[in-house]
């Protein structure tokens, strides 16, 4: 097991505590560290996430048809948001991951962490339950939830912009890394977004670069409508 003051603030983040350890060990071991790993929790996870995630659309926004409940839900279970989540979570920081991926960092993979989140949606659903599995998706996604603008289209910004500058016929934009700032464990990252014509150039700061760029992005779309 990794390190118990890792896993004891993760059990925290998540709202739950796990009975049995072997469980929670499995959803946060990689493929490339066993035969027993987290690939068939991943599994149960998915099915438990889309599902929380769909009712709670359905709740929240009753006039919605299903259309604009289904391209709302995609954006919010798409594997960078699940991501960005994991990394609020530090999730990264207990894998137990193959040398090989933790040469290259697959502590930081959206991917990996992606499908970690979800193994542990999936681990928590053997253990306690639909129930209590779903009580975990909302507290870490209602945040997300709330901050959903049901006349909006439902695309992030990047597309936003991207779909914005084609239509009027722009180049697209230039993303730029410009450093990071933080300690390693909980770094933040700034991107630059660029734009040719207009000449627009806007910054955003996330804890992963696709938050950045999306934020970067988010702005650029205001000072166009400007």
């Amino acid at each position: 097991m990794n390190n118990p003051i890792l896993i004891q603030r993760l059990q925290q983040a998540l709202g739950y505590t796990f009975i049995r350890a072997e469980l929670l060990t499995q959803a946060l071991t990689h493929r490339s560290y066993g035969s027993t790993n987290n690939e068939r929790l991943e599994f149960l996870g998915d099915s438990v996430l889309n599902c929380t995630v769909a009712r709670a659309l359905y709740d929240t926004f009753p006039s919605l048809p299903e259309g604009s409940l289904s391209r709302l839900r995609a954006n919010l279970v798409r594997q960078e948001t699940l991501a960005e989540i994991a990394i609020t979570l530090r999730l990264g920081e207990t894998l137990r991951l193959g040398e090989g991926e933790l040469k290259s960092g697959g502590f930081r993979r959206p991917s990996i962490l992606a499908d970690a989140l979800e193994s542990l949606f999936g681990a928590v659903f053997l253990e306690a339950g639909f129930d209590e599995a779903a009580g975990v998706v909302r507290r870490l996604f209602d945040p997300l939830l709330a901050q959903i603008d049901p006349k909006a289209s439902g695309k992030d910004p990047k597309t936003q912009l991207q779909e914005w500058l084609q239509s009027h016929r722009q180049p697209l934009p230039e993303y730029r890394l410009i450093g990071t700032e933080g300690e390693a464990h909980d770094q933040n990252f700034i991107v630059e977004c660029v734009l040719g014509k207009p000449s627009v150039i806007t910054r955003g700061v996330g804890k992963s670069r696709r938050a950045a760029e999306q934020e970067a992005a988010r702005q650029a779309c205001e000072a166009l409508q400007k």
